[in-house]
């Protein structure tokens, strides 16, 4: 079967694009018109280049030193010496899949023509990814403002043939990872090390990944605040449509129908629909409306500022072909990711923080009317069952509200004063990826722990789909009889949230 190929053309990228190559190794090939699009950029910077006038990063220095003029004769050193120079990070490498979305991201911004590399430079990029040629980056390093300077300086050291390389799973040098895909590294010209540096990628390709593993946990979250209705036999009243038609909140109203959707067929809401002598449900139960709609619609407004991202430019200086104009400016800054992300964390605070009290709920038996026995033990007393996942859920939650303090807010200046406001958008993004990962572990045991009380119930049945969760948790977790360690049957119920 021949391979799926992604061709960079110019046009914007889309987040299953993005996921495709980064995570599916999806090849990619630069279109002819990106190649004519690149070939123009480039020969009005070698006309300007021709003529002496000074433009930034070209024949200048860079930040606080660009008011130093560049002989012509030193123009490629300087192209090489900013890749070196930047190349500063610190910590872990960061994830193969996020460098491959880098990579994407940073040839399809190139081929869009406005950075005046060669063409060589993007097709070189979609060569290492077609031979799974991935730069070891260092995660810590860039602020989000001049581009993710140091993170792009780290792949640019590969590209050109230096720094480190994993090629499959194997670590070694930048240089021998090319030889051995029969690849040949690039020499900088003018502008192209400044192109590779600057722009969003690292952040754009963490807010793409992101917003995939978002949306599958939201899907998630959902089917378990059904289970957890039927699980604590609470009512399903509160998901009356005319209650929240009046609202007029579409998030809202939205997941009401959801859920509801997922209850259908439910006969454990009918087995208690009378005589049933509570009046209300708590706030996690008959809130949940409102809460998740709330937050998948942040989630889907912030989808918006990251699909514009994927198919934007934000190099520096600028090359207007047509207009034959160099232009500086500062597309490179990450203030829009910066917020957005911060936000996502936010968003998912609530998904998870509601999830612990639905599921604290149902193992606490406050609730004398759902039948349950005290943290679903088997044995009570002699067994806890599943006390501790609470205590799990609980310092997740409590991991993800000290990590949705907004990295956004706090600015630190660098460059001798010259990048006086910076976005820290990379901090932002990489506390984003470690919120999905403990919210997705929170929204697994709320799961885990409906299953058992679905067991419990039994003959009774709930929705269909809720149902079909259940039939999806079983095939991996076997039923519990007596007290073992949750840690496994969580991480498998993780697995089927990736």
């Amino acid at each position: 079967m021949e391979q799926e190929t992604l061709v960079l053309d110019g046009g914007p990228l889309s987040g299953p694009q993005v996921i495709g190559v980064a995570r599916k190794g999806i090849r990619v090939e630069i279109g002819e018109n990106a190649l004519q699009l690149m070939a123009n950029a480039r020969e009005l910077v070698e006309e300007l280049l021709s003529e002496h006038t000074p433009i930034y990063g070209i024949n200048t220095g860079f930040g606080a030193l660009s008011t130093t003029s560049i002989s012509h004769e030193k123009l490629g050193e300087l192209q090489m010496n900013i890749i070196r120079s930047h190349a500063s990070g610190v910590g872990e490498p960061l994830d193969t899949e996020i460098v491959r979305g880098m990579m994407l991201i940073l040839a399809g911004s190139l081929s869009r023509g406005y950075s005046g590399t060669r063409p060589i430079i993007a097709e070189t990029i979609a060569k290492m990814l077609n031979a799974g040629i991935t730069p070891v980056i260092p995660s810590r390093g860039s602020v989000g403002a001049s581009g993710d300077l140091a993170p792009l300086a780290h792949l640019a050291l590969v590209l050109c043939g230096e720094g480190k390389a994993m090629l499959g799973k194997k670590e070694m040098p930048g240089k021998a990872a090319m030889a051995a895909g029969g690849i040949t590294p690039i020499i900088p010209e003018e502008k192209e090390g400044l192109a590779l540096l600057n722009g969003t990628h690292l952040m754009a390709s963490i807010a793409a990944l992101s917003l995939a593993d978002i949306a599958i946990i939201c899907e998630a979250a959902v089917i378990s605040t059904a289970m957890s209705i039927d699980a604590a036999k609470a009512t399903s009243t509160f998901l009356d449509d005319r209650i929240h038609e009046i609202r007029g909140q579409s998030g809202q109203r939205t997941v009401a129908a959801s859920i509801r959707e997922h209850l259908r067929g439910s006969t454990i809401l009918t087995s208690h629909s009378q005589d049933d002598p509570r009046v209300q449900d708590p706030y996690s139960f008959r809130c949940s409306p409102q809460v998740l709609g709330a937050a998948i619609e942040s989630i889907a407004r912030i989808t918006g500022t990251i699909s514009a991202e994927l198919g934007a430019v934000t190099d520096n200086p600028l090359v207007f072909p047509i207009d034959k104009k160099i232009l500086s400016g500062g597309n490179f800054h990450g203030m829009p990711l910066a917020i957005a992300m911060d936000e996502l964390r936010i968003a998912l605070c609530h998904i998870a923080g509601i999830a612990d009290r639905r599921l604290e709920w149902i193992l606490s038996a406050r609730c004398l009317h759902n039948d349950l026995p005290a943290f679903m033990s088997c044995d009570v007393g002699v067994e806890s069952g599943l006390m501790i996942a609470q205590y799990t859920t609980a310092a997740c939650c409590a991991e993800m509200r000290t990590l949705s303090m907004p990295a956004s807010v706090s600015n630190i200046s660098t460059s001798a004063g010259i990048e006086d406001y910076n976005s820290m958008g990379a901090t932002a993004a990489l506390m984003l990826r470690q919120s999905i990962n403990l919210c997705r572990s929170v929204i697994a045991i709320e799961i885990l722990v409906g299953c058992d009380a679905l067991d419990h119930h039994r003959p009774l049945k709930s929705g269909d789909a809720v149902e079909h969760m259940y039939a999806k948790v079983r095939e991996v977790v076997p039923e519990r009889s007596c007290d073992r360690s949750p840690s496994e049957d969580i991480l498998a119920v993780e697995q089927l949230l990736r």
